[in-house]
This record gives structure tokens, sequence and C-alpha cells, in this order.
């Protein structure tokens, strides 16, 4: 690390769910925080910190993101930007390798060429369809195995030293993403039922702020470390079938959620079972039940912010 006391980090998708509550985090714990952003961001979200980041705006080149690096000069970089898409059409091939291949490819590329050599990647547990070593549920779960095997070269030949983070689903308050906690809340009351597969699936949410414990804890070990790529799973530990996730919704909240069960399908490739084969980052656990962390997600109990 630089002699300077206070640790600088660079953050891309810092303007994302997740990200947005890591960059709040370093801010609060004092850190020196810069975020790759792309041409017109919406950092409305990073409101209570705008004042206290920095902002390096990416022209899509590598030639740029080197210079965006070498401005920063971080300690460790935290990547958190990419595409998700559960399924994809033909159309979104091209933004799905440059979101999630390229654009990380010239991150890598841009610490390498400044010497930075600490990163925190952001992988995810559909990665490992059906429990196994490699065997990604979609090509958005492709494209972040992808950006790994590329890693591999920048750890043995340029003595970079990384940790990813596979996550699983999240959730917390604040959450703007049109996800499964939203659509229930949206649904809590309703007259016609929501049309919903037949529910077998098991879930595994986790809490923002046991994420962002996952993603602190991560890069403190990583400050000790010299060499190589370690993996680790952020998961609850507590999966549970969707039908009883939605009745434990419905139990903490006091609402009724009108559920079609069968009503659809599953999705292709439909992640029955979790990824169960994974170590959780030393010293990390999960400390917040989803029958308090729901109560957060409330509409009107907080903000993006």
């Amino acid at each position: 690390m630089n002699e300077r006391d206070t640790k600088r980090a660079l953050v891309t998708g810092g303007t994302g769910y997740v990200g947005s509550v890591l960059v709040r985090r370093l801010v609060a714990e004092g850190w020196d925080v810069h975020l790759v952003v792309r041409a017109n961001t919406n950092t409305t979200v990073l409101a209570p910190v705008l004042e206290r980041v920095v902002f390096h705006e990416h022209d899509g080149s590598t030639e740029g993101m080197t210079h965006i690096v070498a401005a920063a000069r971080p300690d460790i970089v935290f990547h958190l930007a990419s595409l998700f898409l559960a399924q994809h059409k033909v159309s979104d091939v091209e933004a799905l390798m440059n979101s999630n291949i390229v654009f990380s490819a010239q991150l890598a590329e841009a610490m390498a060429s400044n010497g930075v050599r600490r990163l925190i990647n952001t992988g995810t547990s559909w990665q490992h369809y059906e429990n196994e070593a490699y065997n990604p549920v979609n090509l958005y779960a492709a494209t972040k195995q992808a950006f790994e095997s590329l890693l591999a070269y920048y750890v043995e030949a340029h003595g970079m030293v990384v940790t990813t983070l596979s996550l699983f689903d999240t959730y917390g308050p604040g959450d703007w993403r049109s996800k499964l906690i939203a659509l229930l809340w949206k649904t809590a009351g309703a007259s016609e039922p929501l049309a919903m597969s037949p529910g077998e699936q098991m879930i595994d949410l986790v809490h923002i702020d046991d994420v962002t414990e996952a993603f602190m804890l991560a890069a403190g070990l990583l400050f000790e470390r010299e060499h190589g790529h370690e993996r680790y799973g952020v998961s609850s530990g507590r999966p549970l079938r969707l039908r009883d996730l939605v009745a434990l919704f419905e139990q903490a909240a006091g609402v009724q959620v009108p559920i079609l069960w069968g009503g659809r399908p599953y999705r292709p490739r439909e992640v029955m079972s979790p990824w169960t084969s994974f170590s959780p980052v030393p010293g990390w656990a999960p400390r917040i039940a989803f029958e308090s962390g729901v109560l957060q997600t409330r509409p009107g109990t907080a903000d993006k912010t």
C-alpha cells in the first residue's frame, strides 16, 4: 500500500445498488474513493457523498482506462460494474461482451500498466449451475467466468493479487431494482394474483449490509496477501424454497401476497438448488435474518440514498 495514511479505492459499478452502498461504506470509514463512470451516468444515488468522491469518466478505450488508473493511483480496485441479463437476445451479445469482458479486460490491463496489483472482482453463483465447478446458467454467467480466465494471465504475468466474491441474490433498503422483494411488496394486497412458477426453486437472499461487510473484510485480507487469486461465495447460508420465502415474507411483513403458483413455467436452466461447494470469506458470516431485513425494504421506509 502507498505511504499515505488514507487507503484509496477505485470502484467500478459504484452507481449500481450494491456498488453505491459499498461506496458509502468506504467513505464512512475514511477511504479516499474514486469511481469509474461512463458519460451521462446518473450519480444521484450517491447524493450524500458526491462531494467526497472523485469521478473519472471512461471514454470506452483501453488508453482512457489506463489514464484513469494513473490519475486515481488506487491501493485497491473494487470491480462491480457489469451488465446483468437473466436471459439474453441476439441483440444483447455485443453489450454483454463489451460490458463484462472488454471493459473488465481494459481495467486489468490499466492496472498492470500502472503497477496496481490488488483487485476485488465480483462474480456470480450462477457460474455454478447444478453445483458444478463451472457450468454457466446463462451467457451473463459465462462472461463473468471468461473474465476470471483472463485474470489468470494478469495474476501470473503481472503479479496481480485478486479476490473474487461470487454473489448470490441481494436485497436491502433503498433497492430500486425490479427484483423479487420489490415485486412482492407491489403485489401485496392486490386483487389480481401474480403468476409465478411452481415455486420449488431455492432462493438465497443476502442482505446488502452483509454483502458490503464481505467486501470490506475481503479487502482487508487482500492487503495481507502477496500473490494468487482467491474465490469466495457470499451466501445467506439459509436458502429457501420460493414458496417458503413468500410465506416468510407475508408473516414478517403482515401482508398477504396473492400468488398463482404454476401460472408461468420455470425459466430455461432455472436454478433449482443453489451452489454450495464454496468457501466463505474468512471471518465473515451473515448477520441479518430475512425476517428482520425484509422489513427495512417496506416502500416508504428508505429512499435510494
